[in-house]
């Protein structure tokens, strides 16, 4: 035995030399729980992320009752309750031109530990700009008598467009348990345009029984893309007219409750030419029952993907395949241009305990725990991977949220197939999450390249030079600024998220940036956003500004 002394001292000392190992992706559980399921998530501030629960009996507490909304810390990893009077449950949302968050629609029923909660399907929820970091003294406001939608809309969609308003499409008048069977087939605004009257929808009529929570973004022409259960259009707000658009192939449905995700890749300049990305959901007919259907029926790999052009639309969706199935998967854009696909189970459906074969309560089964990534400039068929990524071993699967933050990390909360709070337990397989992770990119344990002060508000086509910072180790060979919507997390979805590149340059001593705004509101809609500077793919923190004049909406800039 002392013999081996030498060799392994050699062998110490040699590991002790090694050069460190290259970070990674990784996931990081929080010591504080939500306190609510946040199925619903949306960052406010810099340090703030809103979420959203359903009225239930959930641990948070507030003014002697569960919370169903919260505000969460991203600098304490910390959960403040928020006092909420209608029922949030299966809502949408977005930031308006003032920097406002507007929660609109949700759930008509009340809950029996709480009898003052009043219903939420026609609900307007104002959050306006709070500059208190920790979100003390920060509140929701709500007037349900005089403040209210102009129909009853439960599983709605929500995106903010050109002017800097926030349309509304779609939702159900009842308690849907599965298919959407009291539609509202309608658009309307806020604040509310045509004297407060909805706009009939033929699409949303066409779309029916799967088109809740229909997947929609704003093009850089002002127009409004809208995919359906397998159907979508380019709908003209100006004109009121819509442009029937090739279905999904291979008869995958993709809306609410058959749950794939989609989202607007990148736009980029001088052209911003949009193309739309939907992935996951499940092939299967709609008309079939759902007492037909099964949690184990496997969910589709399927992406499609169409150029929003003349040309590219007489071509088509270009289908490609993910790793694996996924239903109720989520994408999230990276700031250099990458797109994480995670959340959602390999097979089932959306809804609640409605299928053959349900899990406890839950339609759906086989959660998919590894993340990937999407990287659109690449070629066909070797787009995705999760090479490097982590695996955690929390399930998040109907009634989750994940949100890039300003921080340049991911927030993952939420998970309940349940139809309330239900604990971990003998049985339970998928009970209501509380934990919170972030999933954290490798450039966040490296130093990261930083941007100076920025103006509060900043004209569309403006130029700007701001002071930078870049690490000594970093070359600068490939310089990217991007302008983000973090967008709101519902249902698989991430509502009027977007990703805008900036023409850009460094100057010759590394210490400066000159950037340009996108010339109109048309290819960023006004409002909040944020900025950051990827060099050689690592990312800096980000910077939240107001992109045009900050005035309320309407506002065409």
């Amino acid at each position: 035995m002392w013999s081996q002394l030498p060799l392994l001292l050699t062998l110490a000392t040699a590991s002790t030399l090694a050069a460190p190992s290259a970070p990674q992706w990784r996931f990081d559980l929080k010591q504080t729980t939500s306190g609510i399921v946040a199925l619903e998530a949306i960052v406010v501030s810099p340090s703030l992320v809103l979420m959203f629960d359903r009225a239930s009996d959930d641990p948070l507490q507030i003014n002697n009752h569960s919370a169903w909304g919260a505000l969460w810390d991203l600098e304490t990893s910390s959960v403040r309750a928020l006092d909420v009077l209608t029922n949030s449950f299966c809502a949408s949302g977005a930031l308006i031109s003032n920097g406002t968050m507007v929660s609109i629609g949700g759930d008509q029923r009340g809950f029996v530990g709480n009898p003052a909660i009043q219903p939420g399907n026609n609900a307007i929820r104002i959050f306006e700009p709070c500059t208190s970091a920790s979100g003390a003294g920060c509140t929701l406001f709500e007037d349900p008598a005089t403040l209210h939608l102009a129909a009853n809309r439960w599983y709605p969609s929500s995106v903010r467009i050109f002017d800097g308003s926030l349309m509304i499409i779609g939702g159900t008048h009842v308690s849907a348990n599965f298919y959407n069977i009291d539609p509202e087939n309608s658009f309307e605004f806020f604040p509310p345009k045509d004297g407060g009257a909805v706009r009939p929808s033929a699409f949303l009529e066409r779309s029916l029984p799967a088109n809740l929570f229909p997947r929609a973004f704003a093009l850089p022409d002002g127009r409004v893309f809208i995919v359906a259960n397998n159907q979508s259009i380019i709908y003209d707000i100006e004109k009121n007219t819509e442009t029937i658009l090739p279905d999904i192939p291979n008869n995958v449905r993709v809306t609410n409750p058959i749950d794939g995700s989609a989202i607007l890749l990148p736009l980029s300049p001088p052209d911003f030419t949009p193309e739309v990305l939907v992935c996951g959901g499940v092939a299967v007919d709609p008309a079939t029952p759902p007492a037909e259907l099964s949690s184990q029926m496997p969910a589709t790999s399927q992406c499609s993907r169409i150029t929003l052009t003349e040309a590219g639309i007489a071509k088509g969706w270009e289908v490609e395949h993910m790793l694996e199935g996924r239903t109720m998967p989520e994408l999230v854009h990276l700031p250099n241009g990458q797109v994480l696909i995670i959340n959602g189970g390999g097979s089932g459906f959306a809804a609640i305990a409605q299928v053959k074969d349900p899990v406890g309560n839950s339609n759906a089964d086989h959660p998919v725990f590894t993340p990937s990534l999407y990287t659109p400039s690449l070629p066909l068929g070797s787009r995705i991977s999760n090479a490097g990524m982590p695996t955690t071993n929390i399930a998040r699967m109907y009634h989750s949220s994940v949100t890039l933050t300003p921080q340049g990390n991911f927030l993952i909360a939420g998970s309940n197939p349940n139809p309330n709070t239900t604990l971990p337990g003998p049985g339970v397989k998928f009970p209501s999450e509380f934990r919170v992770e972030t999933l954290d990119p490798p450039f966040m344990f490296v130093e990261r390249p930083t941007i100076g002060n920025l103006p509060a508000k900043i004209p569309f086509g403006k130029s700007m030079t701001v002071p930078i910072t870049i690490p000594s180790n970093l070359k600068a060979t490939n310089i990217q600024v991007s302008l983000m919507d973090l967008g709101f997390s519902s249902h698989a979805f991430h509502s009027s998220a977007r990703l805008v590149f900036m023409e850009a340059t460094v100057s010759s001593d590394r210490k400066s940036l000159t950037f340009k705004m996108p010339p109109s509101g048309r290819v960023f809609p006004p409002g909040p956003a944020t900025v950051f500077l990827t060099v050689d793919d690592v990312t800096s923190p980000g910077v939240q500004i107001i992109a045009g004049s900050g005035n309320s909406p309407p506002t065409l800039e």
